[in-house]
């Protein structure tokens, strides 16, 4: 075995190391047919290919003919071998149908070609016709000798992964089938007469950030027509990835959507074109392996892509802040800061970048705590703010902040406190007591209380979505008790499959009784907020913990710990990290 200078027989390294490209990643969106020029020394990049997406067919104006929308075009996120100048071809949509009534036009392939082997993604089918994704039925255009109302076959031509996904059925003189989108079936239509929606495209951000015109959301199916002119017969709505609706419209240019049917007379919507992303990937190690070199063997060497890093989509939340006491203010919410495609992160903010992580590399998450409440100089007690919580990244380290706490009432009346988000004020027969300023970005400041004349109010926390409420002069009577006032809204997100309210303000009141908690992630005065959800805890009660959750793309293997942490996997194959106590997070490849 070859030994190094020192001695020590570690293999050492063969011929010439790589320093050409070591280090460099660059991404490229195509929108018209050309070429892009790659970097010296690349060899291996990830492409996106979407193929235009389909027309919807048309239906006629008599006899009730639902028309069926058109299917997405095929989507393929490939790594493949590449080098120099690389073609390109970026497929069109399917052409409108009518005036006469008739089927859908498939859309065209989208490819590039790599070291002479060519990669496609198909057009997606017009409605009642196959395609990368399949389109919708409706009668007279689909499988059925009869009624021809089947949908149509997606992936097609069929490859692995699939491409796309069947259109969805029609019912004979009833509505129209949805069209196929890459990440979902089109659904079926109706009865009575309503179009249906059409498949839902595929989110591509975690591999290429937020892309596009629909937030890197592509080829979404069309949506069925009604079947028929009769109230209360709706058409279908266009799958998300921009597909257009049932009423005609056309998929959007660039995200491979298919077209919406039409119950005619007019035309039916026209496919959305295609669209390519070329990303050299970074290099991870600089030098040449012997395996890489037996893969690249027909245009060149590189080191195996097992070892690329890639982006991660993150959500980090702080622990909410303790409410008051006597006659409390709401606690603020913990800070809220997000890279998810399409949403906000706390206090408006818009998703910040993602978070780049690299393979055999493990990385440190702290969970913050909730706060609970701090003695005051008098015999009363405001609230503790949350913790920090923490995703230690050294290339882009996140921290959010601990939401303040809320404001304590009585003689020893105090302002909310400063946090992610602020926590409410607290007065009693004296000067106005603002609510605690937020984080920007992260959340929003906590009401504002004022009294006089004996009275004794309380407002709410600040939340990630918006303000804590103002409170307002209220009796302090047992008998007619000041009314709560609410902590502001949290933010919703989606990173772990379907929509979450997390960071909501803690509400406030000199009511003993709680009031409620409200629909927006809010937390009900007196009540304690829900573990790792970031909460500002309710008046005289603890915050919630916070949360860490990472979303990495399909093909990374994510090992957490400990074992009170976990890793899902979503239907699209994306992994979600999901960290409720302090841990490690490790992607042991990425290939």
């Amino acid at each position: 075995m070859p030994r190094n200078k020192s001695g020590s027989a570690n293999g050492g390294v063969i011929g010439k190391t790589n320093k050409s490209s070591f280090g460099k990643d660059t991404q490229t969106t195509k929108t018209s047919s050309g070429s892009v020029t790659l970097q010296p020394g690349t060899r291996i990049i990830q492409t996106l290919l979407v193929g235009g997406g389909g027309s919807g067919s048309l239906g006629a104006s008599s006899g009730n003919q639902s028309a069926g929308g058109g299917g997405g075009g095929g989507l393929r996120n490939l790594t493949i071998n590449a080098n120099g100048t690389v073609p390109i071809t970026i497929g069109g949509g399917g052409a409108s149908t009518g005036p006469s009534e008739g089927f859908g036009v498939t859309g065209s392939n989208t490819s590039i070609v790599g070291c002479g082997t060519t990669y496609t993604s198909a057009g997606g089918g017009g409605g009642g016709r196959a395609g990368g994704s399949g389109g919708g039925g409706g009668v007279n255009f689909g499988c059925n000798p009869e009624y021809s109302v089947c949908g149509s076959a997606g992936n097609t031509p069929p490859v692995s992964p699939p491409q796309g996904n069947d259109g969805g059925a029609g019912q004979a003189f009833q509505g129209g089938g949805g069209g196929g989108g890459a990440g979902a079936a089109g659904s079926d239509g109706g009865p009575p007469k309503d179009g249906a929606n059409g498949g839902a495209g595929l989110d591509v951000s975690p591999f290429f950030g937020n892309i596009g015109p629909t937030c890197s959301v592509f080829s979404g199916g069309g949506g069925g027509s009604r079947g028929g002119p009769s109230a209360p017969s709706t058409d279908g709505s266009g799958g998300p990835g921009g597909g257009g609706a049932g009423n005609g419209s056309g998929g959007n240019a660039n995200t491979g959507g298919g077209g919406g049917g039409k119950y005619g007379p007019g035309t039916s919507g026209g496919g959305g074109s295609g669209i390519a992303v070329v990303k050299e990937l970074n290099k991870a190690s600089g030098v040449w392996s012997m395996q890489s070199q037996f893969a690249a063997k027909s245009c060149g060497t590189w080191p195996s892509v097992a070892l690329s890093p890639f982006s991660a989509q993150f959500l980090v939340i702080a622990g909410g802040g303790g409410g008051g006491t006597n006659g409390p203010g709401g606690g603020g919410a913990g800070g809220y800061r997000s890279s998810v495609a399409c949403e906000s992160s706390g206090g408006g903010g818009s998703a910040e970048s993602l978070s780049p992580i690299t393979v055999d590399t493990t990385y440190t998450i702290t969970i913050g705590g909730g706060g609970g409440q701090t003695p005051s100089p008098t015999p009363r007690a405001y609230g503790a703010p949350g913790s920090n919580s923490v995703f230690a990244n050294p290339a882009a380290p996140i921290t959010s902040t601990g939401g303040g706490g809320g404001g304590a009432g009585g003689d020893g009346q105090t302002p909310g406190r400063p946090g992610g988000s602020g926590g409410g004020g607290a007065a009693y027969n004296g000067p106005t007591q603002p609510g605690g300023s937020g984080t920007a970005n992260q959340g929003f400041d906590g009401g504002s209380a004022s009294s006089s004349g004996g009275t004794l109010t309380a407002a709410g926390g600040g939340g990630a979505g918006s303000v804590g409420a103002n409170a307002s002069p209220g009796s302090r009577s047992n008998s007619s008790p000041v009314p709560g006032y609410s902590g502001g809204d949290g933010v919703a997100s989606s990173i772990t499959g379907s929509p979450v309210y997390r960071a909501g303000g803690g509400s406030g009141a000199y009511s003993p009784s709680p009031s409620s908690a409200g629909p927006t992630g809010q937390t009900a005065n007196g009540q304690n907020a829900a573990d790792n959800s970031g909460g500002g805890g309710g008046g005289g009660a603890q915050g919630g913990s916070g949360v860490v959750i990472l979303k990495s793309p399909a093909d990374s293997d994510i090992t957490v710990t400990p074992g009170t942490n976990s890793v899902a996997t979503l239907p699209s194959g994306e992994k979600v990290a999901t960290f409720t106590v302090s841990g490690t997070y490790k992607a042991n490849k990425f290939a």
